[in-house]
Formats: C-alpha cells, structure tokens, sequence
C-alpha cells in the first residue's frame, strides 16, 4: 500500500498535479459534467481519459505561476487503484525543450476520480502509440 500512495505526482515534489474532476464537479454539478463513476472505474487499456493538470513553472521575473491545462492520456497499464496512462498532447504552457517531465508520450498515473471525459482512439493511432516505450515512465 506504500508504493501505490508514491504513485500520484505532487507540486511539491514534481511541480505538477492532477485536480480531482469529482471536486470540480461537486462545486458545480450544473455546469461541470463528468463520466458516470461506473465508467471511469471500468478504463482498460487504450481507452483515452481527459485529465486537468496543474502545472508550477517560473515566470519571467522569477516568481511561481501556476497553470492548469486539460489534456488526454491513452490507458497503458492498470497498477491497484491507479491507472497509467501516456500524455497524448504538448502542454502549452511548458516548453518543449525543458527538462520538465510533462511531454507527449510519457506516463502520467491518474485515478477514476481525476478522469473528466473517456475516448476510445482509433486503432491505427494505438497501434502507434504503443509500438515503442514511453518517452519517460513513472516510477513504480
């Protein structure tokens, strides 16, 4: 049980998080929908979850800014409670040349609570995607 609590990323330790999509939804359940819990209990491989990520980066005169940024993650494995999934979009607010974890195609581990929407990608596009190991995976 000790390893699965190292699994979620934090801004302390990672300077990025995922935001609970049942918090958002529980503030305001007219206008913030999510899947069903049954659904996002019931993800295998493949399936894509729309997640919000929190992301701390320095700005321009030093001082902290944090973004939030929703972004889809393809299912690769099932760990306990978590799934792993990897990032399918360039984060916007980060650039491509950094050494910050957040790229296309690394592992990203996330629970039902966390998914905001679910996809199914087509399968020439899983095909791809899984044709090689991830860019960077989390650590387990």
């Amino acid at each position: 049980k000790e390893q699965i609590k190292t699994l979620s990323p934090t801004l302390e330790q990672d300077y990025w998080a995922l935001v609970s999509g049942e918090s958002r939804h529980a503030e305001s359940p007219d206008s913030f929908w999510i899947p069903a819990l049954s659904d996002r209990q019931s993800l295998k491989p493949g399936d894509a979850a729309k997640l919000i990520f929190e992301i701390e980066t320095e700005n321009e005169h030093g001082g902290i800014q944090r973004d939030s940024e929703r972004m889809w993650v393809v299912v690769s494995e099932i760990v306990g409670p978590y799934y792993i999934g990897r990032l399918t979009n360039k984060p916007a607010t980060l650039d491509e040349n950094s050494d910050f974890y957040l790229k296309i195609d690394v592992e990203v581990p996330f629970l039902p609570e966390h998914v905001l929407d679910i996809d199914r990608p087509p399968s020439a596009f899983l095909n791809a995607l899984f044709s090689e190991e991830p860019r960077n995976a989390w650590p387990r």
